[in-house]
């Protein structure tokens, strides 16, 4: 798992620049962008026991959910640990969209049950529109005032180009922002009438080389990057073997980079309470994980911040491949290209107390930052800890790092859209 495919990861979300990375980055938080998620996948679930059948393998509740709304949908092992996630909304009584890789859990799941369900594979474009101006964007792309009037993780419906769109209220940035949402076909002609609607606003295509660290700034951990899916025990098997051959090659389960040494594949599984998903857990309802999760709910041993990395060390990293001798590994810029979840292991007076993951630069804070899943006994923010940058067996630089809320950036998704 630390050998990668060919070429970079990333590919699937655009050009990896379109005016240049450190523009593009700047976008979500001064005017817009729009991004590109078409590369995820939509499973239709439909069926009179379609709710029933997804309360068994997701942690969320289902005691309301109204049709129009949306839920992060997250799915565990038996430990707990997190399979997959993705957004599920509800379009009918007995029709549901679920978006990303969870869907194919779900038509496994089903496989083993006599549920009254149908699971179908679908090809909608995804678009996300976010930043400060997207709403006065979206306005003049749709001639419709009444986005506005959107709840958070609702979908309103508008028209684009002549074509009937999805528009849901996320914000993947942390700032308010929508995704677009609609048959392949339509995808080109909507997103090539936003971003002329978006002219006169600055909007931004989002390239692939920063796509993610909004991701980092707001904190949405990502599966590969940050978590490696729990399929991987004997249990799994059948499941990882439906998974791995449905899969194009750029979406295998798990590329392993950094100092962090896990003794087992295990060790690189994550809880949702050690993602900072803990609130989507509901107790309401049996689902797969419920015990495990419970224990873990009530006393978490880690949890998940953001670190900031000491400016001087991480000048030393780059200021090692102009010297004479053995070098630190590549730093790349603004964070890795190749798919791997780095994964490095942060320690306080030689114990490890943690692993850092999404390592990436915003220019905006003009600071390295990660994610990190640490002990909750050292998560205070303000705490000093050591992120070990390398390989093991390999050079390693010792950075000094600050521990930080997660999200580092301000959370401004459920702002009024009417003061926008």
């Amino acid at each position: 798992m630390r050998t990668p495919l060919e070429g970079y990861a990333w590919s699937r979300f655009g050009q990896p620049e379109y005016t240049d990375w450190l523009d593009e980055s700047m976008s979500w938080k001064n005017t817009c962008y729009i991004g590109d998620w078409s590369f995820l996948w939509q499973h239709r679930i439909t069926g009179p026991d379609a709710l029933k059948m997804l309360g068994d393998i997701t942690v969320n509740s289902f005691a309301k959910f109204a049709v129009g709304q949306s839920k992060h949908a997250v799915h565990t092992n038996q430990d707990g640990k997190v399979i997959h996630e993705g957004i599920l909304t509800r379009f009918g009584d007995e029709e549901f969209m679920l978006h990303g890789r969870g869907g194919f859990w779900v038509r496994h799941y089903l496989g083993t049950t006599d549920y009254d369900v149908k699971v179908e594979r679908d090809d909608w474009f995804i678009l996300q529109v976010s930043g400060p101006d997207s709403v006065r964007v979206l306005e003049k792309a749709t001639g419709t005032s009444n986005l506005r009037d959107t709840k958070f993780m609702w979908v309103n419906s508008v028209k684009i180009a002549g074509h009937d769109v999805w528009a849901l209220r996320q914000g993947m940035a942390g700032e308010i922002g929508f995704e677009l949402q609609g048959p392949m076909a339509a995808k080109q002609e909507v997103y090539d009438a936003v971003v002329e609607a978006g002219q006169e606003f600055g909007i931004r295509k989002l390239g692939a080389r920063t796509t993610m660290i909004n991701h980092l700034e707001a904190c949405f951990p990502t599966i590969g990057t940050d978590y490696i899916p729990a399929i991987f025990d004997e249990d799994m098997t059948g499941y990882r073997e439906f998974f791995t051959s449905s899969m194009p090659s750029y979406a295998q389960p798990a590329y392993i980079a950094g100092s962090y040494d896990g003794a087992a594949i295990s060790d690189y599984y994550r809880s949702p309470v050690e993602l900072g998903w803990a609130r989507n857990i509901n107790f309401d309802h049996d689902f797969l994980g419920r015990e495990a999760l419970e224990a873990e709910k009530a006393a978490p041993r880690r949890v998940m911040r953001t670190l900031v990395w000491n400016g001087d060390d991480v000048t030393d990293v780059f200021a090692s491949m102009f010297r004479q001798g053995e070098h630190y590994p590549f730093m790349d810029m603004p964070r890795d290209q190749r798919g791997f979840m780095w994964a490095d292991k942060v320690t306080v007076d030689d114990e490890v107390v943690g692993v850092a993951t999404s390592r990436g630069y915003s220019y905006y804070y003009r600071q390295m930052l990660s994610l990190c899943t640490v002990d909750a006994a050292r998560s205070d923010p303000g705490t000093e800890v050591t992120v070990h940058w390398g390989e093991p067996g390999g050079p390693q630089k010792a950075i000094r790092a600050t521990v930080a809320p997660a999200p580092y950036k301000p959370d401004r998704r459920r702002a009024d859209l009417h003061q926008a």
